[in-house]
């Protein structure tokens, strides 16, 4: 079977249809690249053949090139990996170079034939660059298709020629916004921004591409960096215009990134330095500097954790066996922020959603939310009057818990008391049928206690939706002690109807997220009380990738919160409780009325808008600053083994059992440092021998807390990584 198919009409013109057999949308990888390429080459050569266009036979182009192709390179380069990438890479471009000259004599740019790519919907990618090589760009009014180059957003940047020909096209400064931040836009939009050239009715797609051919003639059958008068829109690095667009993208890029990101500043170089050069010499530049970011551990981690994890996990990689759990009516018991999110994202898929409250303006309102985010998107021309009805349509805000017969999944979102919970599931018990999934959207009540309010604590879970839950990915699905594979199955199946990334953890306190985030929060206080100034502890985590500082996270997620958690921590734990510091900063703040962002006042100062404003002043004056400041360094690892130590007790307790779980989680959940790859990728990239050794001085010069685990102490000593170990391969 081949992914790639040639056939030639009467008219000379020969159709390349890219469809891999298996799969619903088209990948390349090694084999299919070396098809693609004879290909081209036989209907080059073949003098019956008078244009060529590469189209595909799924309803979209393709979603990229499979990254297990760069592992495949790396291995089967032996002990030149970088040789095996840079071999491997140069072999795309001519592939793709052979597209582009489509047989042109080299100085007269003459005797070519025209190529044209006709796209029926997505094209990212790899899926985009082959179409950038070609000599036009045709697309499908497809409003659902995805044109753009995300690579990015994984941790590279696309190395496939995209680079510099996206440069070449529309200039440093046109191409800046697609290239370093991943934008993906819909046919109409790319062709407003010169992405491609035209768009046609989708029954219209392959005539008009053959109509092109058939018509194409002088110069629009070569590029115009390989004419002899061409000149980069906005200039090269050294033209007025072209200098002052090369200082601001280096300024822009290190704003956005802190440095932490390579590939960005791989992009930047590979750019910089291929605009002052030829188009082929360009291409090899882009090649070398992409081959440098395959071969740095950072972009391998991303790579693993934001594609590879992520799409196994979004695949159902840990699901029970269990028969197909699709949810055909969900009922939402609490129309506040929570469960009106929940009940929007629902629907949105498809699912008929009974959106219960206590009262009925309340539930209204609760329907109301979705409202509102739906005309935001037919404002902004992403969702269709008929779509925003259809899904309002499918949202009945009531009070009557009768309403909620036939449903076969229950969301509870009322309010975190254990006894507001019980009543809630024991009211909605009684109208729901007997195979009726019950879960309860919580992030620290521990759900074997609150299963004890039904009378079937096997079919009872926990959905931990993040917030806001229409913009965050992740869902932390927990397993109770009694909790059956058809609940976790169900929760998986229902997190994949909805768009989202699913880990499953066992029950225990604070389950995963939370108990990795606050050590953070909680770690930035203590330093904050120590004397560490708020300005160096705030800037050294976002130095390191984290999005947000604790301090202002803590006021995002408000001080009255954290004081909540705090005083029931202390009384679950008793003796053992050992955060006396940050409550020795917290609870006087709280009782002053210093509640964070929503009370326009906490370790920030807000405006009457309450937009910040910058630290609170009075908060060195209150905690008077060390006259001896830490290193940006020692800030950083507090900041981060407070998070991974805590990550590897999860391991090690049974919490987690599986660390891609873990890594994704934490990027998804909580924004743990994304370059890293996640806690236990970033161990792997500090060797779990050092990480050891660090952890045990920290702990010596701070405290316990940083003590390392029992499971990090014995893989040091045996020289072993976590994906060694635990990678799913190897459990196997």
């Amino acid at each position: 079977m081949t992914d790639f198919s040639l056939q030639t009409d009467d008219q000379g013109i020969a159709v390349l249809t890219w469809d891999v057999p298996g799969r619903s949308m088209n990948v390349l990888n090694l084999d299919s690249l070396r098809e693609l390429d004879a290909l081209v080459a036989e209907a080059l050569a073949d003098p019956a053949v008078k244009g060529i266009v590469v189209t595909s036979g799924k309803k979209d182009f393709a979603a990229g090139m499979d990254l297990a192709v760069i592992a495949a390179m790396k291995e089967n380069a032996g002990d030149e990996p970088a040789r095996g990438l840079m071999d491997g890479i140069m072999g795309m471009h001519h592939a793709l170079r052979r597209i582009e000259r489509a047989g042109m004599e080299p100085k007269t740019n003459k005797g070519g034939k025209p190529i044209v790519a006709a796209l029926p919907g997505t094209a990212l990618g790899i899926g985009y660059e082959i179409p950038l090589a070609c000599h036009r760009i045709i697309a499908a009014d497809n409003p659902k298709a995805k044109i753009g180059l995300p690579e990015i957003k994984v941790g590279i940047f696309p190395g496939a020629g995209g680079t510099t020909r996206l440069v070449r096209k529309l200039g440093a400064m046109g191409a800046s916004s697609w290239l370093l931040e991943g934008k993906t836009v819909d046919p109409q939009a790319a062709k407003a921004a010169g992405l491609i050239d035209e768009v046609v009715p989708a029954d219209q797609l392959l005539s008009r591409a053959k109509e092109w051919v058939l018509s194409a003639v002088g110069a629009e059958l070569s590029k115009p960096w390989d004419r002899k008068d061409y000149k980069m829109p906005g200039g090269t690095p050294y033209h007025p215009a072209g200098y002052m667009t090369f200082v601001g993208a280096s300024a822009m890029v290190n704003s956005k990134t802190f440095g932490v990101y390579p590939a960005a500043k791989a992009l930047l170089s590979a750019v910089y330095e291929g605009a002052l050069v030829n188009f082929d010499t360009a291409l090899r530049i882009e090649a070398r500097w992409f081959t440098n970011i395959l071969m740095n551990p950072s972009s391998s981690a991303m790579i693993r954790s934001l594609f590879i994890n992520m799409q196994a996990l979004g695949k159902g990689a840990n699901r029970p066996e269990a028969p197909d759990q699709k949810v055909r009516k969900l009922g939402v018991l609490g129309a506040g922020m929570m469960g009106a999110g929940i009940a929007y994202v629902a629907a949105n898929a498809g699912i008929e959603v009974v959106l219960v409250d206590a009262a009925q303006d309340a539930a209204d309102r609760g329907k109301a939310h979705s409202e509102g985010l739906l005309s935001k998107g037919v404002s902004r021309r992403k969702v269709t009057e008929e779509k925003k009805a259809e899904v309002l349509a499918r949202i009945t805000p009531t009070t009557d818990y009768a309403a909620l017969s036939g449903c076969d999944l229950i969301v509870e979102a009322v309010f975190e008391d254990p006894k507001v919970k019980a009543e809630v599931t024991r009211k909605v018990l009684g109208h729901v049928g007997p195979d009726c999934i019950f879960a309860t959207n919580t992030s620290t009540l521990p759900i074997t206690d609150l299963a004890k309010a039904s009378d079937k604590p096997d079919q009872f879970i926990g959905i931990h939706f993040f917030s806001p839950v229409d913009k965050m990915q992740l869902v932390e699905i927990i397993r109770g002690q009694e909790t059956g594979d058809r609940a976790v199955a169900k929760a998986l199946d229902f997190a994949r109807q909805i768009g989202k990334t699913p880990i499953v953890v066992n029950d225990a306190r604070f389950f995963y997220a939370n108990r990795c985030i606050i050590p953070y929060l909680n770690e930035g206080v203590r330093m904050v009380a120590e004397g560490v100034s708020p300005t160096l502890i705030e800037n050294a985590a976002k130095l390191v990738g984290m999005p947000l500082g604790p301090l202002q996270l803590i006021d995002e997620t408000s001080i009255d919160l954290g004081v909540k958690i705090a005083k029931a921590t202390r009384a679950a734990m008793g003796d053992a409780y050992k955060d006396e510091a940050v409550d020795q900063v917290l609870f006087p703040m709280a009782a002053e009325g210093r509640l964070g962002r929503k009370a326009k006042a906490g370790f920030y100062a807000y405006d009457d808008k309450g937009e910040r404003q910058g630290l609170w002043p009075d908060l060195a004056r209150r905690f008077p600053l060390a006259q001896e400041q830490p290193s940006l360094q020692e800030v950083q690892e507090r900041l981060l083994f407070a998070q991974v130590l805590e990550a590897v007790r999860a391991l090690e307790e049974g919490v987690l059992t599986d660390i891609r779980e873990g890594d994704v989680g934490a990027i998804l959940g909580w924004g743990f440092a994304p370059w890293s790859g996640g806690p236990f990728s970033w161990l792997d990239i500090l060797g779990t021998p050092y990480a050891a050794q660090r952890a045990e001085e920290l702990a010596e010069a701070h405290g316990d807390r940083f003590a390392p685990p029992a499971l990090l102490e014995e893989m040091a000593e045996r020289g072993q990584s976590f994906y060694g170990r635990f990678s799913p391969a190897q459990a196997a």
